[in-house]
């Protein structure tokens, strides 16, 4: 099983930041990138396989972001800790941000979690990460050009027991100006089947796009790859450059880059 972050001490950095080419107008992140639980949560009272399990990290998700942008040229950030310790795509204080259970998994760690650890998490590993992304594309906007913003993510084969027929899913909200050629891009492999907003809606879940992109008016998009096709660092390299030679050309049109909210 791939693992991108080791386990760490107990305070790992809440964000990996991959460098890309000092004009780049892209930036790469990747929510659930990490499977690491600081030694002082105790493991969340996780089992070693639950700790290394989807509902812990999105897997083969880190190997694809760092890849694409060393494509793109562009950096990546990656969240530093599990989604279980705090979900870097959840606002704070919503029930899925630290999970007292997730997909019928309980996470004893995060049961009757008072709020002032809670708020201590938060502070350590979530507001450090979405401040680096925050930077990041103020940085690129200072230099002149709109940035662009691309969210990596993974699922699962199954889901309650149905299977999930999609190899990847491109995931938007109101803005559309990169997922729509990205979509007709991908249809154009007969071996894929594609979904828009699916497995999952980026109009319901989307908080990291929408706090950085889509209240600024930024063009952006995000991917789900199924888990099973990101088996091992050769498959993720090659849906790296699957995404990346979609990109390219949406990236490149100038139509897009300007401030426009939907």
């Amino acid at each position: 099983m791939l693992r991108f972050l080791p386990p760490g001490p107990d305070n790992p950095s809440p964000f990996v930041r991959i460098d890309g080419q000092s004009d780049a107008d892209i930036v790469v992140v990747c929510d659930h990138a990490s499977a690491v639980i600081p030694a002082r949560l105790a493991d969340l009272g996780l089992s070693a396989a639950g700790r290394l399990a989807h509902v812990a990290w999105d897997i083969g998700a880190a190997q694809v972001s760092q890849a694409l942008a060393r494509r793109l040229g562009c950096p990546a950030i990656l969240a530093g800790v599990s989604r279980l310790v705090i979900d870097c795509n959840r606002q704070p204080g919503d029930p899925s941000s630290i999970p007292a259970s997730t997909c019928g998994v309980p996470v004893p760690g995060n049961q009757g979690l008072a709020e002032a650890e809670a708020h201590s998490r938060a502070d350590q590993w979530f507001w450090p990460y979405h401040r680096e992304i925050g930077d990041e594309l103020a940085r690129q906007f200072r230099r002149g050009r709109v940035p662009a913003m691309i969210s990596i993510h993974s699922f699962t084969p199954t889901m309650h027991g149905v299977a999930r027929p999609w190899h990847a899913g491109v995931l938007s909200n109101r803005d559309r100006r990169m997922a729509d050629p990205v979509l007709a891009a991908l249809a154009g492999d007969p071996t894929l089947v594609v979904g828009d907003n699916q497995p999952y809606s980026g109009r319901e879940i989307n908080y990291t796009l929408d706090t950085h992109a889509g209240a600024a008016g930024l063009p952006h998009v995000s991917f789900e790859i199924r888990q099973d096709l990101l088996a091992d660092d050769n498959a993720c390299q090659a849906w790296a450059d699957r995404l990346a030679g979609v990109l390219a050309p949406v990236l490149a049109d100038p139509g897009i880059r300007r401030v426009e909210l939907f």
